[in-house]
């Protein structure tokens, strides 16, 4: 079929953006540096002298050395089997932290 409408390799193959099934060791890498940015921030704030709850609940979060790697590369989720999903499948999981877990998982 010819015009406009036919069929090529995207339409073809279904959804265009697909999300790997688990996280590439450059993508693990760039996750942990921006944990360590967050990190040389918030400490950088409480060197500052400022005092804020906002401070106060980021200095109770876990620093990046202190995680462990599930923790930093999953998150807890109900609804998988395991109750734990890959941290990038998580929408605007850069921009999140997601550095606690409820209490077992």
């Amino acid at each position: 079929m010819f015009g406009a409408f036919r069929a090529s390799h995207v339409n073809l193959g279904g959804l265009l953006w697909k999300t790997p099934w688990k996280l590439s060791p450059t993508r693990k890498a760039n996750a942990r540096a921006r944990l360590k940015k967050v990190d040389a921030v918030i400490e950088a704030v409480r060197a500052s002298g400022i005092q804020c709850h906002s401070l106060d609940r980021a200095l109770e979060l876990p620093k990046e050395h202190e995680m462990p790697a599930r923790d930093k590369y999953s998150v807890f989720t109900p609804h998988t089997a395991g109750y734990r999903k890959g941290i990038h499948k998580v929408p605007k999981w850069t921009r999140l932290t997601h550095r606690t877990n409820p209490k077992g998982f």
